[in-house]
């Protein structure tokens, strides 16, 4: 039986070393710089250690009496032709990428409209990935095709060896259904490269020595010319190195076109420049806000700062509008669209060839507004749909009113519907197929009382009349970081692998997240980071004092940034939970902004370089806080070898150090995936199927 201590964890004050904590600093680099062979990626001892750690961690989960069960029926549902074939309209097709049992690597297919709305449609395969991965030797993962607007008869086709976020582009022509000879193409790099007509794009690569920021992204961004050399093409704009990725595209809309350079100075701020008759004007607009859109020759910006521009006070979080010449020559008269609320937040913008869809949260339940232009004024309505679970918005574009609405819940399986811009009637085109039995479960919201007093909402999924006994088995899932909001979603792997079986799931909205806005977020940025830890040892708190669940039977589970929640959370307090399932995860927080693309997130973190911040973000940082003389649960890390994003030796280093404490872990690295951890269906089976076997294990 765990041990539950009551006395919260405290936050170290920020305060000068002294000469004990310097002494210690001194054996705790050295203890640090141990273990840095395990950053080699591909170093040929450190894949000797994950090829040990993987086999270890395999033989003990594969072994479980529910894996292989699991595992089959994950590939059966991630095959199956039972699911929605979420697609995009571009012209007079809908275009889908599909993987399925025939197809792992996928094909990339099109339809009509009219022959989508049929429950059995034809496809025409467009590009089959299986087929041209035989043919090139390579083991390619698609990442996207970008066509040109208007007729999207030429794509530029992103392919990763492996699933890294570094690409190859190629050129495509749909009609021809081929590469384009001598077409536009770039070798494996974390690219950019954007449309400006058929005979030109802009561009942003590794150009070689200083083309490239400290976050490993595009710092150039040019102009280049078809039949030209890349050498050749024209310098339009370039980044400092601090910077975190410069791009260049052109923005459409039904009347015209506009040339945008985009400066991501870091990850929360940006230089927006409008490039106009080869000169680049920076638009004169808060640089936290976002460019959210662009309709009717009028820009649509987002604040994420309350700001005051001639006379009159914006609030943060809400959307205004002016008409872009006139912020370009500087006397711009902005109109308020929306405001948000103490719990209501704007999620998304969307256009379509007349109107304006705004996306917003109510106490993370979504609504979409329609907002039509009427006498020179913009009128909203709401799209008549359930507001209980999640909608999502998409096929929208230049040349139609009519856009696409997806509903979701935890217990509803996903429903496509077609909205006519017109009357605003909706018609449902598709519906997925129940795949386990909700008629015995229910969704509940409650709040939790975070350590500052703040209210923290969360979702329980549970059997109806539930024991309040203690004993249930309860996933607690969270992520709390980078503005990003989790809301309801209907999953038929949470639903076999868990729900099914009288497992208890709990979406946590913790600050750091958007479900509120940019105050949501900004309230857990860097010196309030454990904000966001309070806010989810809360939700664990509140799970146990209402009996839902205990620590023996509490589990939890977190990637990427969640990753990161994951290490903090059984580092503070190991006495709440019995399973942790830390994916992709970022753990070594002072050296975070020298691996990989760790730079890029300083805004959201801090820089550990600085002696300041760093006496504040070690008092968190999972692997500078594990305790020799504290007992673990036996956490499960994942990640891939694959993975350009957040280092693979996070998890690698943090597993050692474990091991060397004499803490048992699971550990699984993937050799392919990138930061999505798999890269086929088969893949996801497997590393579902391991990470509900561990669960069960752990918390039944």
């Amino acid at each position: 039986m765990k041990k539950l201590t009551l006395i919260a964890a405290g936050i170290v004050a920020l305060s000068g070393c002294n000469l004990t904590s310097t002494t210690h600093d001194v054996v705790q680099q050295k203890s640090d710089q141990s273990y840095l062979w395990l950053e080699e990626v591909q170093g040929e001892k450190a894949l000797t250690w994950v090829k040990t750690q993987n086999k270890s961690a395999l033989d003990v989960l594969t072994a479980t009496p529910t894996y292989q069960s699991s595992f089959d029926k994950n590939l059966e549902l991630l095959n199956s032709t039972d699911r929605i074939a979420y697609a995009t309209q571009r012209g007079d097709y809908l275009y889908n990428f599909w993987q399925d049992k025939e197809h792992p690597r996928g094909i990339y297919r099109r339809t009509t409209l009219a022959e989508y709305q049929k429950q059995s449609p034809q496809w025409q395969t467009i590009l089959d990935v299986d087929a041209l991965a035989k043919t090139d030797q390579q083991s390619w993962v698609y990442k996207g095709m970008e066509c040109l607007y208007p007729k999207y008869n030429r794509c530029l086709v992103s392919l990763s060896p492996g699933g890294s976020d570094a690409v190859v582009v190629k050129e495509f022509d749909i009609a021809a259904n081929s590469f384009v000879k001598n077409g536009f193409a770039l070798g494996e790099a974390k690219s950019n490269i954007s449309w400006r007509d058929i005979n030109s794009v802009y561009v942003g690569t590794d150009f070689g020595q200083e083309s490239l920021t400290d976050s490993g992204y595009p710092r150039m961004v040019k102009l280049w010319h078809r039949g030209t050399p890349l050498d050749d093409a024209a310098l339009l704009y370039s980044a400092n190195k601090s910077s975190v990725a410069a791009t260049g595209y052109r923005m459409f809309s039904q009347t015209d076109s506009v040339d945008v350079i985009y400066d991501s100075t870091t990850f929360y701020t940006s230089k927006v420049f409008i490039n106009k008759n080869g000169k680049n004007i920076e638009l004169a607009i808060p640089h936290d806000a976002d460019m959210s859109a662009y309709l009717n020759q009028q820009l649509f910006i987002q604040l994420k700062s309350d700001w005051t521009v001639k006379g009159q006070t914006f609030s943060q979080g809400s959307v205004i509008y002016a008409k872009l010449e006139a912020i370009l020559a500087g006397n711009p008269d902005y109109k308020l669209l929306i405001e948000p609320t103490q719990s209501l937040s704007i999620s998304s913008i969307k256009t379509t060839k007349s109107a304006l869809l705004v996306t917003v949260l109510d106490n993370v339940k979504s609504k979409v507004l329609r907002f039509s232009n009427i006498d020179n004024q913009w009128q909203s309505k709401a799209v008549n749909i359930d507001d209980s679970g999640s909608v999502s918005v998409f096929n929208t574009n230049e040349s139609s009113d009519d856009f696409f609405i997806n509903y979701t819940s935890f217990l509803s399986p996903n429903s496509l519907y077609k909205v006519d811009g017109a009357s605003g009637e909706l018609s449902l085109l598709k519906s997925q197929k129940s795949t386990f039995n909700s008629d015995n479960l229910e969704t509940k919201q409650f709040w939790a009382i975070s350590k500052d007093g703040t209210k923290i909402p969360y979702f329980a999924v549970m059997k109806k009349g539930l024991k309040l006994d203690g004993t249930n088995p309860t996933l607690l899932y969270g992520y709390g970081g980078f503005e990003v909001s989790l809301k309801p979603y209907y999953s038929s792997i949470l639903g076999n692998n868990w729900l099914d079986k009288g497992g208890v799931y709990i979406l946590s909205n913790i600050r750091g997240g958007g479900e509120f806005g940019p105050r949501w977020h900004q309230a857990a940025l860097k010196t309030n980071r454990h904000k966001a830890y309070e806010d989810f040892e809360a939700i664990a708190l509140d799970l146990i004092e209402r009996g839902i669940t205990s620590p023996d039977h509490l589990g939890i589970q977190g990637g990427s940034n969640g990753g990161l929640l994951m290490g903090a959370a059984f580092t503070r307090r190991p006495d709440l939970y019995n399973a942790v399932v830390c994916q992709v995860p970022l753990l070594d927080m002072k050296r975070y902004t020298k691996l990989l693309a760790g730079a890029s997130w300083a805004a959201e973190y801090g820089d550990p370089d600085d002696p300041a911040m760093w006496r504040y973000i070690k008092t968190y940082s999972p692997f500078h806080n594990l305790d020799p003389n504290k007992d673990y649960p036996k956490v499960f890390f994942t990640t891939s070898t694959k993975d350009d994003r957040v280092h693979p030796g996070h998890a690698r280093k943090m597993v050692a150090r474990m091991q060397d404490l004499n803490k048992d872990v699971y550990y699984f690295e993937n050799m392919e995936g990138g930061h999505a951890g798999a890269a086929d269906n088969s893949q996801r089976a497997k590393m579902y199927a391991l990470v509900y076997s561990y669960l069960w294990q752990q918390l039944k």
